[in-house]
């Protein structure tokens, strides 16, 4: 991989390459663009193929979190941290420490949070070394279990994706077909029950899908099946990739919108979607609730406050489908074009953010 090229070619700014001999900490701190404020994104631990993977990885990721975070309407830009192990069994609190100790380094550049492969208790013992690390434990003034929250916020944005498809944003009788019922969509299907829509779930974990079942009076189908039950709207909410060549064939739904992330396996999907007529929420726009919710975090935490924020995902959603019938194009483009128009709309009024005294977490700490 020719780093230097590639960073120039997709527009990076940093790259930390972190190691610490006695815990064994070998990571990447990826920094995409911090045009609106701070990267912030989250520490994947994982055991990669190679150290090139794993570079790969931490690049894609980052620039990932610089959209979402823009098409969240947040003041941060986007960044991500990979660290090469096992989460079973290399982990220890030497690692950890040494990590918050190369993120307090970058002195306010990049905040880090949970990911894959790592834990509250994991932040916690990164925030023993800087306070550039959200998703700590609730005691050190934390948001908690970020799941209700980004599943609030899919219910919201479903809600604008089902007034562009039917009119009315009423999900009341609407059958909503739900792939996977973890921790978001569990809290997906309370919002929807409490509104009347019908549930159709589906789940290897055969214990997820009774408790829907009993809970919300959802109606059980194979894995295999979801795709082509009868439904105005299809929720992936835990496989990437779901919206492919095989299922596309099969959907009767009118509208994709869930909690998964990556739901297109390719973008010619997003294209074919389109041209079908199917109104697509863009995954990281819809699924944004959670970024949303830790990143009040930084100014000292008020659930009020998050929550009203995270409302605003309805009206992201609705701004991606008035650019798509705007400029013609699918919504996925249309989300990446939201997000970009806002980085080079503040890129023209400011200039690229450096460390100045002045950041979230210096206002949050002198309060």
């Amino acid at each position: 991989m020719e780093i230097f090229k590639y960073l120039e070619q997709y527009d990076y700014e940093q790259v930390v390459f972190c190691q610490d001999k006695q815990s064994g900490l070998k990571a990447i701190i990826a920094i995409h663009d911090t045009t609106l404020g701070p990267a912030l994104g989250g520490t994947r631990m994982w055991t990669y193929e190679s150290e090139e993977a794993a570079i790969e990885d931490a690049l894609r990721l980052a620039k990932g979190m610089t959209y979402k975070n823009a098409a969240a309407g947040l003041n941060l830009g986007g960044g991500k941290t990979v660290i090469i192990g096992d989460p079973r069994k290399d982990k220890n609190e030497e690692m950890f420490r040494a990590f918050g100790r190369y993120v307090q380094g970058l002195n306010g550049r990049y905040i880090t949070a949970e990911d894959v492969g790592t834990t509250v208790a994991d932040m916690d013992l990164i925030h023993e070394e800087t306070d550039y690390v959200t998703g700590i434990s609730p005691a050190f003034g934390s948001s908690g279990n970020p799941s209700p929250v980004t599943a609030y916020g899919v219910y919201r944005g479903m809600k604008a994706a089902a007034k562009a498809a039917f009119g009315s944003d009423s999900l009341e009788g609407k059958v909503v077909a739900i792939q996977g019922v973890g921790n978001v969509a569990y809290s997906l299907c309370r919002h929807l029950h409490e509104e009347g829509a019908q549930l159709i779930v589906t789940d290897i974990n055969r214990e997820a899908v009774n408790r829907a079942v009993e809970e919300f009076g959802a109606r059980a189908v194979d894995p295999n099946e979801i795709y082509g039950v009868e439904c105005e709207i299809y929720a992936p909410c835990a496989l990437g990739a779901t919206v492919n060549d095989d299922t596309i064939p099969q959907l009767k739904a009118k509208v994709i919108a869930g909690s998964a992330n990556n739901q297109l396996k390719e973008t010619r999907h997003g294209d074919l979607i389109h041209e079908m007529g199917i109104v697509y929420a863009p995954d990281y726009v819809i699924n944004a609730g959670g970024v949303i919710n830790v990143a009040d975090e930084l100014y000292g935490y008020n659930y009020e406050r998050a929550m009203k924020k995270v409302e605003t995902i309805y009206n992201s959603i609705e701004k991606v489908i008035e650019i798509s019938k705007r400029d013609g194009i699918p919504t996925y483009v249309a989300a990446d074009r939201m997000a970009e128009e806002r980085i080079e709309r503040m890129r023209n009024s400011r200039s690229q953010f450096l460390q100045n005294g002045h950041n979230i977490l210096s206002r949050r700490r002198t309060r």
